[in-house]
């Protein structure tokens, strides 16, 4: 019995290696490609190291994407404070007052969840071009929060639930009301569960094609995935640049990650139990 645990162990995590290799590897060969000559990715066999590594990618990279990385940061930290601003009340009202209805509010975010993503594109145009916000950093961020925001109260109001009412009617009793309760009680309670709504809303935001190539048209306002998308079209034999895109337009998704990694864990597993 021991000799086939061991091997099973063995087995096990082969598989698993196997499995993550594969996983990692597009992430590898986008760092390996964007270091490589611009004629490298053409040559055969292809180059599978950077023998003769050079930086050119990513010098014409940051000259070309450089405002539409800044423009992703603007719009995913603009989401990120938006969706905050609206989620937390709404997630407290939902999960600590008497909201009449509160079943049927949470039943329609999830159905927000399932619509799909090119006919809030359409209805958003729509109403953006008839206030006026196409082409602007306040379209894309109210675009992006239509998403986030719901996600946000989901897993908000999953994890104040379990937070004991105890807590606020003793802020109560000395004369507290529910702004400060929320602000004084159960927002430092739900430190991990914020963090985690954060995150995921500057991902949204980040990563999103759609809502950007929709309502926006303005080069000066263009975030960074719609920039790669176009940087590729002129681009198409310069793929060490091409791949030099992609990859300094992950590290800042991927050093939130890892820096935030712990509290994720937290805050999503955190609305698991109910004391």
């Amino acid at each position: 019995m021991a000799v086939h645990r061991r091997v099973r162990t063995a087995l096990t995590t082969v598989v698993a290696v196997a499995v993550v290799g594969v996983l990692l590897f597009p992430l590898y060969w986008m760092v390996n490609a964007s270091l490589q000559p611009a004629t490298g990715l053409l040559q055969t066999p292809p180059r599978w190291f950077p023998v003769d590594g050079t930086l050119d990618g990513y010098r014409s990279a940051l000259q070309s994407q450089g405002r539409p990385l800044l423009n992703s940061v603007v719009v995913a930290a603009g989401t990120v404070a938006l969706t905050l601003a609206l989620s937390v009340p709404a997630s407290y009202a939902l999960s600590r007052l008497r909201v009449r209805g509160a079943g049927v509010v949470m039943f329609a975010l999830l159905l927000v969840q399932m619509v799909p993503g090119i006919v809030m594109a359409n209805s958003l145009y729509a109403v953006m071009n008839q206030t006026g916000l196409l082409s602007t950093y306040a379209a894309l961020i109210l675009a992006d929060s239509t998403i986030a925001v719901p996600f946000a109260v989901l897993i908000l109001r999953a994890f104040m639930v379990t937070i004991p009412a105890e807590l606020g009617e003793a802020a109560m009793v000395d004369g507290a009301g529910h702004t400060r309760v929320l602000w004084s009680v159960v927002m430092p309670v739900s430190r991990n569960a914020m963090i985690t709504a954060a995150l995921f809303a500057f991902l949204f935001a980040w990563a999103d094609f759609l809502f950007a190539v929709t309502l926006n048209s303005d080069e000066a306002v263009m975030p960074v995935t719609v920039g790669i998308y176009r940087f590729i079209g002129a681009h198409t034999a310069d793929w060490n640049s091409v791949m030099a895109t992609g990859v300094i337009a992950s590290i800042p998704a991927a050093i939130l990650l890892v820096v935030a990694q712990r509290y994720v864990a937290a805050g999503v597993t955190g609305g698991a139990l109910k004391d």
